[in-house]
């Protein structure tokens, strides 16, 4: 941890995906802060919470949930917030970038991958509207990807999505900037998590991508912390509907 944000002590914080790979390092990230955090995911994270709470001296909440059952995910927001006070930092993390290509998609991938890495974001987002309301204001991250931003090949769908998340992200930031409630998207890189260096990340690969960065090294999940509690903490009060991006400049902005 390279900076304290005092405001985050306490904060009822909200991260999909949060026991594995990226949502993981938020995850503890946010714990180390003082935050009272929960978090979804489909796979069993007890073992990670267990770990937590050792290495914390805090224990996450877990919720089972696939996020792409909406009334579930609507209902672990309410069990989180009954938990630890309405929720004023969401974090909508989780994502799947299987690869595919434009020829073999069919309907039911098409709305499988909207429904995980754009939809479940719109649906989280309308949950904790009321209660960040309700409070005076709150916080919205929303991870997008660099992906179309370098009109990436190999995931269409996927980096369709990732587009929809920023726009959205405009657009509820002007919806909710009068509540106080602030919306941003944060772009990572190719974070080298686990499941990247088992599926996809071959030496040429990644000799190649590194290539195109400004800073000639690999992000690994405990790099885009910092950006994230940045966007939760009112340090960044007066920044919304904005797009953060942590590459290590593989991609230029503005």
């Amino acid at each position: 941890m390279t900076a304290t944000y005092s405001d985050l002590a306490g904060k009822s914080v909200f991260i999909t995906g949060g026991g594995s790979g990226i949502g993981a390092a938020l995850t503890e990230g946010f714990l180390r802060q003082g935050a009272k955090v929960a978090f979804v995911q489909r796979s069993d994270a007890t073992a990670f919470c267990d770990r937590m709470a050792d290495e914390t001296g805090t224990r996450p909440l877990f919720i089972p949930c696939d996020i792409t059952d909406i009334a579930a995910l609507k209902g672990a927001v309410a069990q989180a917030s009954d938990a630890h006070g309405p929720v004023t930092a969401l974090v909508n993390n989780a994502a799947n970038d299987q690869r595919h290509t434009t020829e073999e998609v069919d309907e039911n991938f098409w709305d499988w991958s909207q429904s995980i890495n754009l939809k479940a974001y719109f649906f989280a987002c309308q949950a904790v509207v009321p209660g960040m309301r309700a409070v005076g204001g709150g916080a919205i991250i929303n991870f997008s990807s660099i992906s179309y931003m370098m009109g990436n090949a190999g995931y269409p769908a996927y980096t369709t999505a990732n587009a929809g998340i920023n726009g959205m992200t405009r657009s509820l930031a002007r919806e909710f900037g009068p509540d106080r409630i602030r919306v941003n998207a944060l772009m990572p890189g190719w974070v080298l998590t686990d499941k990247q260096m088992d599926k996809w990340a071959t030496p040429e690969a990644l000799a190649a991508h590194l290539e195109r960065a400004c800073l000639k090294d690999h992000l690994a999940p405990e790099d885009i912390v910092g950006g994230t509690l940045f966007l939760a903490s009112d340090t960044s009060k007066r920044m919304t509907g904005q797009a953060m991006v942590i590459d290590g400049g593989v991609v230029v902005t503005g």
